[in-house]
């Protein structure tokens, strides 16, 4: 889990390792109760050699070692004890082994911390005398369970002692600010929810603002809408189809109407969910669909169609949209634990909605939605987000990523497993929102401005 900037000279073109691609990272961080790793070792990169390794690795701690091998296993240790050539064992309470069955974590602590790792010149990382990565300079392990380490070696490796790569790790504690870095008054949603209520559009034209959300596949869109109307019901709710796949679950342009209250009249915001943006060409959200969603040409229901962009001549199409049909405020929705781990062309294609944003003048926000998952500070208490040192690194990593002001990033938590509401968790919602209401404000001036 790292980001180009984090390690040095590591070619561009690496592929993220299995590990760090989701759960298995947050498993070992909240194992570990830091939440930021750093690269400093890649075998394939650097060198399958105890030179490399400890040329990268030497006086740098906590670490974790990770090892792959063709058999699907990934395995390793940690140790808080900095790397040196001294060819003494070092003592180590907290060390341990570990393997992975899926997102599980199993580990084996040291048997005698006395012995808990080996500072060998010729090898990379050297669990006592049971577990060895880049044994003797060469892709390899070597594995002698017992040897102050306790392990099955079917369930560590699969007895696959052939390593395909090789990583170390610094485990990074997260920093809690001394103040929060933005001001948020943790104490009523009253407030919040009466602005909202009482905006109105600056053009008389049009009532109810239009809001696009966009985003990868799972961050979040459809939770979002869900989350928001929860909070002016009253209670959970799950209008939208919202939940984990691997392939969006909105298959339809969806324009929905948020209601004060059950019986309530609609609020003057409209939140526009699409198609998720998936990584390959031909799959998930089309651009030219995109095109017709913002300039207003697509009717609500709409069923997408990533091989065939929806047609000018299409029934459906409409062909003179007013005001009020085109898209206000563009909102991106993006998971916080994916950010470090973002792919290429999911980044390529974000970059290309945004420039086509951009040429209509719309402005854009972004949304960071699992704050709470990323960031074990803001688990506790979701009021720590803007006290939370890793969330602001997040919230600036994604800027430069996607070519936005830091002041357009507002960290969420949506609701995902509650039957009740949460005032704090509101008010993140709610601040949101009235963020978009901003940038509407800000669209609707620009529509008026004489040239």
């Amino acid at each position: 889990f790292y980001s180009k900037s984090d390690i040095g000279s590591v070619h561009e073109d690496t592929q993220v390792s299995l590990l760090y691609c989701d759960g298995q990272q947050r498993t070992i961080c909240t194992q570990l109760g830091r939440f930021k790793l750093q690269l400093l070792y890649k075998a394939s990169i650097h060198g399958f050699t105890g030179a490399a390794f400890h040329q990268r690795c030497d006086n740098r701690s906590p670490t974790v070692s990770v090892g792959y091998n063709n058999s699907g296993f990934v395995f390793g240790g940690y140790t808080k004890q900095p790397f040196s050539q001294s060819g003494q064992y070092v003592n180590d309470d907290q060390a341990f082994l570990f393997t992975f069955n899926g997102e599980k974590l199993i580990k084996y602590p040291v048997t005698s911390t006395a012995h808990a790792v080996k500072m060998i010149a010729n090898s990379g990382p050297y669990f006592g005398e049971a577990l060895v990565l880049v044994n003797a300079s060469q892709a390899v392990v070597y594995s002698n369970p017992g040897n102050y380490y306790n392990f099955t070696p079917a369930q560590m490796h699969g007895n696959d002692l052939n390593l395909t790569e090789c990583e170390v790790y610094q485990v990074e504690g997260n920093t809690e600010l001394e103040r929060p870095w933005r001001t948020v008054i943790w104490e009523s949603t009253t407030e919040l929810i009466e602005s909202i209520k009482s905006y109105k559009p600056t053009v008389s034209s049009v009532t109810q603002s239009r809001v696009l959300l966009i985003g990868p596949v799972g961050a979040g869109k459809s939770s979002l809408f869900n989350s928001v109307n929860s909070v002016f019901r009253g209670h959970v709710t799950s209008q939208a189809i919202s939940g984990s796949s691997s392939t969006s679950l909105t298959t339809q342009f969806r324009s929905y109407s948020v209601k004060a209250g059950r019986e309530g009249k609609p609020l003057p915001i409209i939140l526009c969910d699409t198609m998720g943006l998936e990584e390959s060409k031909g799959a998930g959200l089309d651009i030219d669909d995109l095109s017709s969603i913002l300039k207003g040409h697509l009717p609500d229901c709409y069923q997408f169609n990533p091989s065939a962009p929806l047609h000018p001549e299409a029934h459906s199409y409409r062909t003179s949209p007013g005001l009020k049909d085109k898209i206000h405020c563009v909102v991106y929705v993006i998971d916080t634990c994916k950010v470090s781990i973002m792919p290429t062309g999911l980044e390529e294609k974000l970059d290309s909605i945004r420039r086509k944003v951009n040429l209509l003048g719309i402005p854009q926000l972004v949304l960071l939605t699992k704050v709470d998952e990323a960031c074990p500070l803001v688990k506790e208490d979701v009021r720590n987000v803007y006290k939370s040192g890793y969330i602001k690194d997040v919230m600036q990593e994604i800027s430069s990523r996607l070519g936005v002001p830091l002041s357009c990033v507002v960290p969420v938590r949506n609701y995902s497993e509650e039957l009740e509401l949460d005032m704090n968790c509101d008010i993140l919602l709610l601040s949101a929102v009235i963020q978009m209401l901003r940038f509407v404000d800000n669209y609707f001036d620009e529509m008026l401005c004489p040239m």
